[in-house]
């Protein structure tokens, strides 16, 4: 019986460690929801900033214009944000989807690989 491999991130941390100087196992997948997160927090910040922009519009003209020039860039605001959001799901989606097929081409390679050299049928000649 030959020893199978251990799961990816169930080995040994010795195992864990060569896994990642030798690229057997790619970091893109946790790291892409590090910054898909880090970027949701940011397109977050913006929304209050577009919040405190529209509160600013408002009180800056204390009359009945400015609170109504405040509502179309609250919603605006809040518009550009909901696209951005799609758009960083959307980029962070790619780069998963790009990674996931390199990890399926590997294990494709691996599960097709021929255990024994092919050898010509006896009586053809080799060319």
């Amino acid at each position: 019986m030959s020893p199978s491999r251990t799961p990816a991130g169930r080995g040994t941390a010795k195992t864990v460690f060569w896994d990642l100087l030798t690229f057997d196992r790619l970091l893109t997948g946790p790291v892409i929801h590090l910054i898909y997160w880090a970027g949701l927090g940011v397109i977050v910040l913006a929304g209050f900033f577009v919040v405190g922009a529209a509160v600013g519009v408002a009180l800056r003209d204390g009359n009945l214009v400015g609170i109504l020039l405040a509502f179309p860039t609250l919603i605006a605001g809040f518009l550009v944000c909901g696209a951005m959001v799609l758009l960083w799901r959307g980029a962070c989606e790619f780069y998963v989807v790009i990674f996931r097929i390199a990890e399926d081409l590997r294990a494709f390679r691996e599960a097709n690989l021929p255990t024994e050299p092919e050898t010509p049928p006896p009586g053809r000649p080799l060319y």
